[in-house]
């Protein structure tokens, strides 16, 4: 019977080789695995003995992609190591060719999914970047990120939580913080928990330059300027995903024509159109009226990047009438019969009855569409605190041990998609890096 066993070459090569005779002495060897050949290493994890096997195999780039609190945090745990590494291992030998969408078990139990998406398959939602990389008994596919497993945290009695909490930033975030902050005062916490809607950029600058706020909301990532402004305060910000948006582009009910538009034609509305005859000549000489979001607004920043390639200059110059607070932006939406704007999926959806949703490259935002990409305006949604905060105020890791821990029974009816499982996993095991630093 073939026993596998692994060895690290002196170069750092990844090459798993056979006792007994095999067709082939080595199935992979390849520099860019060296890092989780030495996680095979560290936790004595074996291939199977008595049938074939499928690695999904993560890159030295995707394990450096890891929080460092992450990375140190699996150093220090051998049996959650243990269970990152047996993830990634599946019972039986699956070459690209056999690779069809639909679950997968893994050594440890549990289900990855493959999907296929023109060229390009993933596993539980992470590419791979190198099919077959090794086959004869041992399938190695390297993968552009590392799987995350399930992982449960501590259970929580917010009636033993004490101690105030302030959170602000995103107005698309916070109809979700402010769900998960009365769901925790309903099931027990009595203090105080603030939570402001003004902006991502506002909010990451009264959390990271005023340092005065525990936990901030953001419809972006942190950018390096705000990240530096942090750690001058001495605060190392660390990230949670908690769900998904799909940006949406509205017209008023009474708009009967504008249904779908290209990003370009979205592009060429928004930067200073007269028109909508100036979009597609069918369409009827009547004006366009701009309403956007402020350039305070995460959803602004966003909506920047992807129509405008980063470039807000033709989008201020139309001078579109501008505020942070998204419920007036619908509100001038519903009253102006010219009106275009955009803004986070949760406030369409409690305007259905006055605003209509505009289709963006022929595909309409749904829990579909932003998960698996098609829709071109989804974007990730985020709370940020700091290891530094929850040392010092336990009460604001017990309210984010909470947010990640039931944030999604609430996310559907608050008008927000789910994060991936293995991006609430992920933030779970930054929340668990953050309680032992």
């Amino acid at each position: 019977m073939l026993r596998w066993l692994l060895v690290i070459l002196s170069g750092g090569l990844l090459c798993l080789s056979a006792i007994a005779q095999t067709s082939s002495d080595v199935l992979a060897n390849d520099p860019n695995l060296s890092q989780f050949a030495e996680w095979i290493q560290t936790t004595n994890v074996t291939l199977p003995t008595d049938k074939p096997a499928t690695l999904f195999a993560p890159t030295n780039d995707a394990i450096d992609s890891l929080p460092a609190a992450v990375r140190d945090l699996l150093k220090q745990d051998t049996a959650l190591l243990t269970r990152v590494v047996q993830y990634h291992i599946v019972n039986e030998a699956l070459p690209a060719a056999k690779l069809t969408d639909g679950p997968l078990t893994t050594q440890e139990g549990d289900s990855l999914t493959i999907v296929h998406a023109g060229d390009s398959p993933t596993v539980d939602g992470v590419l791979i970047t190198k099919a077959d990389a090794a086959t004869d008994g041992l399938v190695v596919h390297e993968i552009a990120s590392v799987l995350i497993p399930p992982i449960e945290l501590p259970n929580l009695d917010p009636l033993e939580v004490s101690g105030d909490i302030v959170s602000a930033g995103s107005s698309t975030v916070f109809p979700l913080t402010q769900r998960m902050a009365d769901r925790f005062s309903e099931q027990g916490y009595s203090d105080t928990l603030l939570v402001d809607s003004i902006g991502t950029g506002a909010g990451l600058e009264r959390f990271c330059v005023a340092a005065e706020t525990d936990i901030a909301n953001a419809s972006r990532a942190i950018k390096k300027e705000e990240l530096a402004a942090c750690q001058g305060n001495s605060r190392e910000p660390i990230e949670f995903r908690v769900g998904t948006d799909a940006l949406t582009v509205v017209v008023p009910i009474e708009n009967t024509f504008v249904d779908n538009l290209t990003l370009e034609e979205l592009a060429k509305v928004f930067s200073g159109a007269k028109t909508w005859q100036e979009i597609r000549k069918n369409w009827p000489a009547e004006p366009i009226h701009l309403y956007s979001p402020g350039t305070d607004s995460g959803t602004f920043d966003y909506f920047v990047e992807v129509v405008f390639k980063k470039d807000s200059a033709p989008l201020l110059a139309a001078q579109p009438t501008m505020s942070e607070d998204d419920e007036n932006l619908v509100r001038r939406a519903e009253d102006d019969p010219s009106a275009i704007t955009y803004f986070g999926y949760a406030y369409y959806l409690h305007h259905t009855d006055r605003l209509r949703v505009v289709a963006i490259n022929g595909i309409t935002p749904s829990e579909v569409t932003a998960e698996n990409g098609t829709y071109p305006l989804a974007r990730p949604l985020y709370i940020y605190s700091a290891p530094s905060i929850f040392q010092d105020k336990p009460q604001v890791a017990s309210f984010i041990q909470f947010y990640l821990s039931h944030v999604n029974d609430e996310i559907v009816d608050v008008g927000y998609f789910p994060a991936s499982d293995r991006a609430l996993n992920l933030g779970r095991l930054v929340w668990l890096a953050a309680q032992k630093s």
